[in-house]
């Protein structure tokens, strides 16, 4: 692979998305490389997979200093998932060979990418339903993890993973928020980030063996994809995370219909639907007015003491003279 700084822009872009919202490194970086690029798909797949075995350490550290990975669950992650990746890179070759290969791979491809946007969907709803609820009562770091269905999210993550390369982030990370629906959020990302990174590896080793991998492809992304995830990791406090989850999801909607050959007068009205949806739904809710009980209230008209509420109602009470 010659060197390109377009490739490595594209390997920048793809880092920051990371960082920003732990989630699109394959999601992006496949579809790229196979569109943009027209690099074949197996090799996009098996070279992706080794510059996330680079990339996903960073994130993680941050997430384990931190304190906020989960290792029970990790460790219940990956008995079934790093088999389930390794072998994902061996099944691809039962879907034929020479064009024919290449082109059922972009369909398996578009259609993880669809999978992707339905468990980002489903991610997004959930964090909103959270939202909506005391974040107290409903999110716990310790919540008792539950051996049979991780071990059912590590295998079917880690064939997806290991066929397509998409997955490790988008979809894994949704299927846990499903099982121990009460985990906190941050310890849900940091624990789905250190699983990734053997889960990746092996499906990366897989794709070595088989021969679907290039170093060199490899290397000129991680030249962009290293600063871009540390950057996009210091930029996650500041920038509107849910906005950029969003773009993501459009973006993944229309290169997923596009990769399993729906037409154009379907893709643009499904992306405009999509965008829409996200305007209405990203509108900032009024926050409700607290109903003081009868006699509560001071001679001035707001509430004595600490009670909830007490600041807003303050704020927005004219001051007496």
């Amino acid at each position: 692979m010659d060197f390109s700084w377009s490739m490595v822009v594209a390997g920048a872009l793809v880092g920051c998305m990371v960082g920003l919202t732990g989630m699109g490194g394959g999601a992006l970086m496949t579809p790229i490389m196979v569109t943009v690029f027209g690099v074949n798909p197996t090799q996009a797949i098996g070279s992706d997979l080794a510059t996330s075995v680079f990339m996903k350490p960073f994130g993680a550290a941050v997430h384990q200093k931190a304190g906020t990975v989960r290792w029970d669950v990790v460790r219940w992650l990956l008995p079934t998932g790093v088999p389930a990746a390794f072998c994902g890179a061996f099944l691809l070759q039962f879907l034929g060979e020479g064009e024919d290969l290449q082109s059922r791979v972009k369909i398996v491809i578009g259609a993880a990418l669809l999978l992707a946007v339905t468990g980002m969907l489903a991610r997004m709803w959930l964090d909103r339903r959270r939202a909506a609820q005391d974040g107290a009562e409903t999110e716990d770091a310790h919540v008792p993890v539950r051996p049979g269905p991780t071990l059912l999210i590590g295998l079917v993550g880690g064939l997806v993973v290991g066929m397509t390369s998409v997955g490790s982030g988008s979809l894994i990370i949704v299927m846990l928020m499903l099982v121990h629906p009460r985990l906190k959020a941050n310890h849900l990302v940091g624990t789905d980030l250190v699983q990734a990174i053997p889960i990746v590896a092996a499906a990366a080793a897989g794709h070595f063996i088989v021969g679907d991998a290039s170093l060199g492809l490899a290397a000129v992304l991680l030249l962009g994809a290293i600063p871009g995830v540390l950057v996009g990791a210091v930029l996650s406090t500041r920038a509107p995370g849910a906005v950029l989850r969003w773009v993501l999801a459009i973006i993944l909607l229309a290169t997923g219909l596009s990769l399993v050959h729906v037409p154009e007068t379907v893709i643009i009205p499904a992306c405009a639907v999509l965008a829409a949806y996200a305007v209405i739904t990203s509108r900032p809710r009024r926050p409700r007015a607290a109903t003081a009980p009868a006699g509560a209230l001071g001679a001035d008209g707001g509430p004595p003491g600490e009670a909830p509420g007490d600041g807003i109602e303050r704020a927005s009470a004219p001051r007496q003279g």
